[in-house]
């Protein structure tokens, strides 16, 4: 007996060390296979693959131009394609999927599990007195060779439950980041569309005009160098004429330089398709503004501006959020260090001939603590404290910021209404030299040199009337930016197509006194950002 025994232990002996040896070398084999891991750059082909899908992409699924773009239109465009704007749209996509995601660890857990175990031989097992220290019974098993086990348990943690709930909370809060992140590119959005669109308004205006008087002042300035050289006349008169058609076209010159990327620039903003052409639709010159009009707030009401604009910002909204889920971190901290409750509840099954029982149900319960928790919860109180602090340090940094960029963007919006009254006074009285001077020209009474350098004068005019009224729009919306009131209204959504976008715009923006909400508009032909095609639109 004892010798079948030693023999027995002899063979499982030799036949554990061949399978730690295989075990060796499998593991060997497997670090081997990890360590062979280089870097893998994207060759050419792929390359080319990817930007050719990224440049289609990019524009894809996009409503046709068909016809020349008004400033509301622009807006919508910009609000439904322009890809900062999905950009925001998806994060708080995804910061909902979260949200939706965060609720089901709130919920028990239903474990369903399978074990698979085999042996090429039987554990068996003996005993052995604690008296005599003679074996007691022969070798004998409980357990088969090969046993599969299988049981289904649903188990609740009640700690889990509580951090699961105040995570879920937490998540809440930044869906509602998210979405005043949005809110606060839509604002920055719509600012810069009109500052685009009425740049490239001046732009459709002027620059063929700009581009024909260079011509004619050149022919000018050529024949005035001719006369001061072939001395006709004193050197001073053609030398004071050459200066000041320089002057004045190197006036129009940096105007044109500020409106020659205009269409391109307002194509961005709408995502429009690099090269694609369009024509802007031209708001009549005649536009009267009016003083500005805030919805609910008297425009000299400095502490009623600062109220709506504390209460609509998206940055101190944001903050207000983040203190809020500072608040609930707080609350997760003491749960943390609180005692762990898990109770369960399962059915079992096995595959064991040799239990009496092979099916049973099961339950339980379990509570831990971990004690050394209960030194760490102090550090945590002071962390979150202390974020709370810079956080409401924030908010009020923030709060003078507004308070300044308020009191700032309505004083530029009182600036830039005297300066458009300025320089559209301006353009009236040049307008009427302008005539003048045509009407002594057309009688021979004024030279071809004096009704140049007049149109290039009221060249001139006309694009600082233009840029003035630019500058007076991006003002405008500025204003509204830094109250943080929205320039769209909150059931508008991207799902909506861009001609009842537009139209909903102009409704919403008529209400608020915007004068070229209902103002007449003209056509030109399409003067495209590439050169213009047949199908545009004219």
């Amino acid at each position: 007996m004892k010798k079948a025994r030693t023999a027995a232990w002899a063979d499982c002996k030799g036949g554990g060390s061949r399978r730690t040896h295989i075990a060796q070398v499998t593991l060997l084999v497997v670090l081997l296979a990890g360590c062979a891991v280089q870097p893998k750059p994207f060759d050419a082909q792929e390359n080319q693959a990817r930007s050719a899908d990224l440049v289609v992409r990019a524009n894809a699924d996009q409503e046709p131009v068909t016809g020349p773009i008004d400033l509301y239109e622009a807006m919508a465009r910009a609000i439904k394609y322009n890809l900062d704007g999905r950009v925001e749209l998806m994060n708080l996509a995804l910061s909902q999927r979260e949200l939706d995601l965060s609720r089901y660890d709130m919920l028990p857990k239903l474990v369903a599990t399978a074990d698979y175990a085999g042996r090429d031989n039987y554990s068996g097992g003996v005993s052995k007195s604690l008296l005599t220290g003679k074996t007691s019974l022969e070798p004998s098993t409980s357990s088969e060779k090969n046993v599969v086990q299988s049981d289904l348990t649903i188990s609740w943690d009640v700690l889990d439950f509580g951090l699961s709930y105040v995570r879920a909370q937490q998540a809440a809060d930044r869906v509602s980041i998210a979405d005043e992140r949005k809110r606060k590119v839509i604002n920055r959005l719509i600012e810069d569309v009109r500052t685009a669109y009425w740049r490239a308004v001046s732009a459709e205006r002027l620059l063929g005009t700009i581009q024909e008087l260079e011509k004619t002042t050149q022919a000018a300035l050529d024949q005035a160098e001719r006369q001061e050289k072939v001395g006709l006349t004193a050197p001073l008169g053609p030398l004071s004429y050459q200066r000041e058609l320089l002057s004045i076209r190197r006036d129009a010159q940096a105007l044109g330089r500020e409106l020659g990327v205009a269409k391109q620039q307002l194509a961005a903003l709408m995502n429009l398709a690099p090269g694609t052409p369009y024509a802007v639709a031209l708001p009549s010159q005649g536009v009267q503004w009016q003083p500005l009009e805030i919805p609910g707030a008297a425009v000299d009401d400095s502490g009623a501006l600062l109220r709506i604009a504390i209460e609509n910002r998206p940055e101190l909204r944001e903050v207000a959020y983040q203190l809020r889920s500072n608040d609930q971190e707080s609350t997760a901290a003491y749960l943390r260090n609180l005692p762990s409750l898990r109770v369960f509840f399962g059915a079992d099954y096995s595959t064991n001939d040799f239990l009496f029982n092979q099916n049973w149900v099961g339950w339980g319960a379990r509570a831990s603590w971990n004690l050394l928790n209960i030194f760490r919860l102090p550090a945590e109180q002071e962390q979150v404290k202390a974020a709370g602090q810079l956080l409401d340090q924030r908010q009020l940094a923030l709060t003078t910021a507004v308070a300044t960029q308020v009191e700032v963007s309505r004083a530029r919006y009182a600036l830039r209404l005297e300066e458009l009254k300025t320089a559209k006074r301006y353009n009236d009285v040049q307008a009427r030299i302008g005539g003048q001077i045509e009407a002594g020209y057309k009688a021979e009474k004024l030279s071809r040199q004096t009704q140049i350098r007049e149109q290039m004068n009221t060249l001139v005019s006309n694009v600082r009337y233009d840029l003035a009224l630019a500058d007076l729009q991006n003002a405008y919306a500025n204003v509204y930016a830094s109250l943080g009131i929205d320039p769209i209204e909150a059931d508008m959504s991207t799902t909506q197509s861009v001609p009842e976008l537009a139209s909903r715009l102009r409704t919403m923006w008529a209400k608020r006194k915007d004068a070229v909400a209902v103002s007449k508009r003209e056509v030109v032909p399409c003067a495209a950002v590439v050169p213009a095609q047949s199908n545009c639109a004219g």
